[in-house]
């Protein structure tokens, strides 16, 4: 049964994608979890989840996880069988928000930076980019995907503090980045 704030079962507001169950391991109710934690097995420390089912979120308690190969597998409290487990695959995890560890200054999770508009004001002139539709990592540094604006293009946007992110204003909801509009 999904639970929630409102009568739609949505806890959207108060919840962080952290995961993902992609599929089963073994026979005995283990599934493999791709983290987007950084590093990976952080997963491991938040004692509280959710996963995403129909109509919202329902708990999730595991009794088990570790690193396994280049990923992590878990084990659902209560699944001891394959057919179960495959019932949680290619779901996403969940936490509550205010489990997140606080950040020092200037470092930011990248649930805060979706949604924020982009501006430039490279050349001398204010331009608007869109939003940061979602974030991406691609091994050497993380991108912004920016769609909208003016010229309703997508930008992908190396997420370099200092060399091309030049602020970050959550309040305001908007970043500043020295981005060329032609790229």
């Amino acid at each position: 049964m999904a639970v929630g704030p409102d009568s739609s079962g949505s806890r959207s507001g108060e919840l962080v994608t952290v995961g993902r169950i992609t599929a089963v391991y073994g026979v005995r109710g283990w599934v493999k979890v791709h983290s987007y934690t950084e590093p990976m097995d952080n997963i491991l420390q938040f004692e509280r989840w959710w996963l995403q089912e129909a109509n919202g979120w329902e708990p999730l308690q595991i009794d088990g996880g570790k690193r396994h190969g280049k990923g992590l597998i878990i084990h659902i409290k209560g699944v001891d069988d394959r057919d179960l487990a495959a019932r949680f695959c290619q779901r996403d995890i969940a936490i509550e928000r205010s489990a997140m560890p606080a950040l020092t200054e200037g470092e930011y999770y990248w649930h805060q930076l979706e949604g924020l508009r982009v501006i430039s004001h490279f050349g001398g002139g204010e331009h608007d980019f869109g939003t940061v539709v979602r974030m991406m990592e691609t091994g050497a540094n993380d991108v912004m995907v920016v769609r909208g604006g003016g010229d309703k293009r997508e930008r992908l946007i190396p997420y370099l503090p200092g060399e091309f992110i030049s602020d970050i204003d959550l309040d305001a909801g908007v970043i500043t980045v020295d981005w060329d509009p032609a790229f």
